[in-house]
């Protein structure tokens, strides 16, 4: 009988129909498949139990989490190939339905029943998060926001770097992840028109990057409000380190409570993908409702692609299982069209796509650069979600799958003065 490895090439092929881009290492010892190529590694049966019973993305998310798969070789290549086999093959990819009327392919799937072992279904991850309805309540948020965001600070430092701003950052051809951090936060600023002595509400503030370069460098008085305990106690520390005690105020807040307006502008940069497609208009006319007539609002979020048939759209089973639960991504157009409803009047909309790929490419490189002290903070299956979900998402934004917007909108007064100028971009040449 044929080794694992070429035995597990044998059914992958099958089902691909197609030669299979990697190279495979089974817990045999044995290897398959084409040189030079980055190496799937199936520690033991166990990663076949998980795709058993749960087929697709999500058993595959199991397996890496739990470290009964990995990849040696470039990350970034493998994904590559696994996209360019199966995700983008479109109808030229096989179902499973029809591979399996190929008895060539029934007889592949008896071989790979036998490789299987006992068949007892695994337990997840201990990091997978059970949940599957998307309530946006404010307790099922805080839970979700949890989940994400209360890993460690230090654990965050460790990928972020010392600018501790976890959104896409604002590249130049030669600039440095801190250079680029800098800047996004005074292109926001820019694009809010923020003057000293102003109100300036951060939703989602993080660990307050942004209303700390807010209230240094443009003078304002801020107010920044965000569901983590862990990010509000670092960001109040950094408030105290600066001597801005008296200007920022970070607050454990819902968006929705927030009752102390008006404000001359709000900053939202990162946080709009937790609101939820049901929430959304209720989102919009809140954050309406907490500006001044004539304050800027800068919403910057990632879109998603539109679909043929939106109600078809069902959230990435791995972000939503490990990453971000109950995250959901909306197209440009209809965030547009809902801050519109809501009263706004949307002046500028910047795509940010090739910015993101590049911040979390450096990101990626951090998190691995620093691989054991990560695994000794946060453990070896949350680092590896981390790995996975930032390298994939580079891909994505890369190969514009997803993109990110910066929209600028402003509560219009009754006058219609918009209080924009005339020209509000210098394009590079």
């Amino acid at each position: 009988m044929a080794d694992a490895a070429s035995r597990l090439t044998s059914v992958a092929e099958q089902l691909l129909g197609a030669p299979l881009p990697l190279r495979i290492r089974a817990w045999d010892g044995s290897q398959s498949g084409p040189p030079g190529v980055p190496t799937l590694v199936v520690r033991n049966r166990r990663a076949l139990r998980r795709l058993l019973f749960k087929p697709g993305e999500l058993g595959l998310a199991r397996a890496w989490v739990a470290g009964d798969l990995d990849i040696e070789g470039d990350l970034y290549t493998a994904l590559e190939a696994v996209a360019g086999s199966v995700w983008e093959r479109g109808e030229d990819a096989r179902t499973l339905a029809e591979a399996l009327r190929d008895p060539d392919v029934r007889a592949a799937g008896r071989d790979l029943l036998r490789l299987v072992g006992p068949p007892i279904p695994p337990a997840p991850p201990r990091e997978e998060v059970r949940r599957r309805r998307h309530l946006h309540t404010r307790r099922s948020d805080k839970r979700a926001i949890s989940h994400h965001y209360d890993v460690g600070n230090d654990f965050y430092e460790l990928v972020l770097g010392p600018s501790m701003v976890y959104s896409c950052a604002y590249w130049e051809d030669d600039g440095t992840l801190e250079s680029a951090q800098r800047d996004k936060l005074e292109l926001v600023c820019v694009k809010l028109g923020l003057t000293p002595g102003q109100r300036l509400l951060d939703v989602g503030c993080g660990w307050g990057s942004m209303v700390i370069h807010a209230a240094r460098e443009h003078g304002v008085n801020a107010v920044g409000i965000t569901l983590s305990q862990e990010q509000a106690a670092y960001a109040r520390k950094r408030v105290a380190d600066e001597g801005l005690t008296d200007r920022v105020e970070i607050r454990v807040q819902d968006y929705r409570d927030v009752a102390d307006g008006p404000f001359d502008a709000i900053s939202s940069v990162g946080m709009a993908e937790h609101v939820g497609a049901e929430r959304y208009l209720e989102y919009a006319n809140r954050l309406y409702a907490l500006l001044k007539p004539g304050g800027r609002l800068l919403n910057h979020q990632i879109a998603r692609r539109p679909q043929g048939d939106e109600t078809a759209y069902r959230v990435d089973p791995f972000i939503d299982s490990y990453v971000f639960p109950d995250g959901e991504l909306a197209p440009l157009g209809t965030t547009v069209t809902q801050l519109e409803r809501a009263g706004f009047e949307v002046r500028d909309v910047e795509s940010l796509r090739e910015h993101y790929a590049r911040t979390l490419r450096h990101w990626v490189a951090r998190l691995e650069a620093g691989w054991g002290r990560a695994v000794r903070l946060t453990g070896p299956g949350r680092a590896r979600v981390w790995r996975l979900y930032m390298a994939a998402c580079a891909l994505a934004f890369e190969r514009n799958r997803i993109g990110v917007n910066q929209v600028l909108a402003v509560r219009p007064p009754e006058s219609g003065v918009s209080g924009l100028p005339l020209r509000t971009r210098t394009w590079n040449p």
